[in-house]
Formats: structure tokens, sequence, C-alpha cells
């Protein structure tokens, strides 16, 4: 495909159902391509339902819920380029470029995402830079965040034709509403139209894309994230954090990866989509290791417990299994929601040293292998802190502020507590 074949964002596109296929088939083969090459951004792309969107979409757009796309466009494209676009959508989401806007001008506001979203593409070589239509690529923001990018562009107007800049970004950026739900451009008819997103639905989604991107993150290593994304993990995991907030976010992951696609079932290849490894609906299924080693007392591990039962009360079909640790472990016990009261009696018990790999030798040795492993402690292990990549970890640590582990995410107890008490 040339340079000089280019799309006319103005045009009218009737839906072809034989390019519709078509497109659908090479967004699918791009997700498909995603995963085997880029975890993280496989991932995040195929939990994005495919819409067609010739009535209004160009291009392509995300509500980081849809993925919708311009048949004739995504027909144009080579197969690696689809993979840019379909990884370019994910970022957008990442970043959360649509609520940081916030009152800067739009449209330098939407050249600088698109500028920063294309430079992690290249930089990470998802897929191959599209030249089907010119995009925004200049490699002197490498390294810059969308704050800094956006600066730089409204400093320098004057000197920059910001009309061609406009006409270089590559997907449709969607806004949101009033406040009360009203888009912009009226109601939609039959499912079709340009989607507006509420408030709300913007304040869920946040909630919604934190534990998908951090599961993502993990499942691909640090080494193969872009730096904006590593620096988001970081700003989202940070030992700030309420640790409450943070259980409730992995907890509420958990029933999310239930739609997601680090386990694909081939029999989704043929039509919309990927399907899931798992059904919608599978249940909850997580471990608590409780330190028992001395440090944290019983109230603690009693008002950690009761913070767990409240968070999965949340939702309808649970199992949460319970032990303690030192240099052993000791008393598991598995409650759902048949039994989840009985959480608050449950016998606390160890007392000796602290050896986290006790927990993983348990688990391997049990055949346990829970979708999250949430570890209360005072993050002082002997030796090992345990295996990385055996499953997904979350630490929440007691007193020792300091304390980072080498893998999972974490928040520190104390502070919060002493936080809400001032």
């Amino acid at each position: 495909m040339s340079d000089s074949t280019v799309i006319d964002k103005q045009d009218a596109i009737v839906t072809d159902p034989v390019v519709d296929a078509r497109a659908r088939e090479k967004i699918i083969t791009a997700r498909i391509g995603l995963l085997l090459k880029a975890p993280f951004f496989g991932q995040l792309t195929s939990r994005l339902e495919l819409v067609n969107a010739d009535d209004w979409c160009p291009t392509a757009a995300t509500d980081g819920r849809k993925f919708y796309y311009n048949s004739q466009f995504i027909d144009m494209l080579p197969l690696r380029q689809c993979e840019f676009l379909a990884g370019h959508e994910v970022l957008h989401v990442v970043y959360d470029h649509l609520d940081r806007k916030g009152d800067r001008d739009a449209r330098l506001s939407n050249i600088a995402a698109d500028y920063c979203v294309n430079q992690d593409l290249i930089d990470q070589r998802i897929g191959e830079k599209i030249n089907v239509v010119p995009i925004l690529y200049d490699p002197k923001f490498r390294g810059w965040s969308y704050e800094e990018v956006y600066d730089y562009l409204y400093e320098n107007a004057d000197k920059i034709d910001i009309e061609q800049l406009a006409q270089q970004i590559l997907d449709e950026h969607l806004e949101s509403d009033d406040g009360n739900g009203a888009g912009k451009e009226g109601d939609k008819k039959n499912g079709k139209g340009r989607p507006v997103m509420s408030e709300k639905d913007l304040k869920d989604l946040k909630d919604e894309i934190r534990g998908a991107v951090i599961s993502a993150a993990q499942s691909a290593g640090a080494s193969n994230l872009p730096g904006g994304v590593k620096r988001l993990i970081k700003d989202l995991t940070a030992p700030v954090i309420d640790w409450r907030e943070l259980i409730s976010q992995q907890i509420v992951s958990v029933f999310k990866d239930d739609y997601s696609f680090s386990r694909v079932n081939r029999r989704g290849w043929d039509f919309d989509g990927i399907l899931p490894g798992m059904k919608p609906g599978e249940m909850i299924d997580v471990c608590v290791a409780l330190d028992q080693s001395g440090s944290i007392g019983d109230a603690d591990s009693k008002a950690f417990l009761s913070e767990v039962k409240s968070i999965m009360e949340s939702f309808e079909e649970y199992r949460v299994t319970v032990w303690c640790f030192d240099t052993a472990v000791y008393n598991m016990k598995t409650f759902t929601s048949d039994n989840i009261e009985d959480i608050l009696e449950y016998d606390l018990q160890g007392g000796g040293g602290t050896d986290f790999m006790v927990n993983w030798d348990f688990m391997k040795d049990q055949g346990v292998e829970p979708k999250k492993l949430i570890v209360f402690t005072d993050g002082y292990p002997f030796g090992s802190w345990g295996d990385p990549n055996y499953c997904e970890t979350v630490w929440v640590i007691k007193g020792n502020q300091d304390v980072e582990p080498p893998f999972g995410i974490w928040a520190h107890y104390e502070k919060e507590e002493m936080k809400k008490a001032a």
C-alpha cells in the first residue's frame, strides 16, 4: 500500500458486508499476533468488543470497552499496520487521555495524545508504523509525557500549523458529555452514531481499566512495557495507595479477568473475536496468606480479614482460601458465600520466623493455583520473597514503609491507618 493511498475523512462510507467481514478477520488476526508477540497489548486489545462504525468513524476509535472501526479503512491496512492501530487504541485507554484532557484545548490535547501513543508504539516495535494515512510522529518527543507534549505545543502554537497536525490524528477521540448522560450529537438510534461517554461511564471505566492494565503488565513483564506504561503502573501501585482500595481493585480485576484472553479459546477465531478461555461469571478464587511471624498482631489480621470479607460480599460467587505462615503453613481454610461469616472467627496460628517461600511450596504441593495471592506481612522475609512466575501476587505490608517487593504490587498498611486517624 503506497503513501498516496489516503482515505478522505469526510467521505460517507456505506458498509459492504464482504469488506466488513475481511476487516473483522484482519483485526482478529492482528489481535492474535499481538497476544503472541506483545502480550500486554494483545490482552488489552482482545478485551475490546469489535463494533462496525462506518456511519460515523473514518478510521477507528475506542471508548475503553469497544473497538470502533471503519471497515474500508481496516481493509486498506496491511496486517502489521493493523497491529499498530490496535496498539494505538489500547494506549489511549491505558493513558486515560479522555479524562486527562481536563480544560485543555481539545485539538492540542488530541495531537499531544497521538504523538505520545505513536512514539511508544514505534519504540516498542508494535506492528508497523502506519503509512496509509499520515500520522503524528516526532522523535524529539521520545520519553515526554502527554502533559509535557501538550505544554510544548501550547507554548509554540503560533509557530506550528495546528490545522495540519490535527488532520494527522490517526483515530477519532471520543468526548465526555455534560454530566447528565446526554451525548453532544443527540441520542443514538438503533445502536448507531458516535458514542459519547457520561462522567459516570468515565469513572467506572477508569476503575475497570486499572485492574486490567496491572494484570496485563504483570503477565507481560516490565521489560516489555512502554516507558509511559511503566510510569503509569508505578503510579497505580504506589505505596501511598490505600490498602483497602488496592485489594478491592485486585479482586475486581479477577472478576474482569474472567473475560480476559490470557487463555485463548480457539473456537472464537472464526467469527466476532477471540473468546476467553474462561466463561464469564466463573467463581472468583483468591488466596490470603497471613504472616504470623510475631510482628503482626491478631487485631491487625482480624481487621484485614474483615475487609476481605466486605469486599468479597459484593460478588455472588467466590472462594477465599486463607492460611497462616511463618516458617511453615498452618490452618488452611476455605470460605465461600455460604460460610463467609466464619472468616471472622478464623483461628490464627504461628509465631516463628518469616519464610515467604513456604507459601509457594505449599501451593505447588497442594495443587493450589489462585487467580490472586494476597499476602499480609511485615515485609521482612528470611531469604526469597517467593516465586514471581507462579501467580499474581498482592502484598499488603504493615509498618515497613521502605519495603518494595521485587515482584507483584503492594500497599502499606500502617501509613494509611495513621493518615485516617490524623
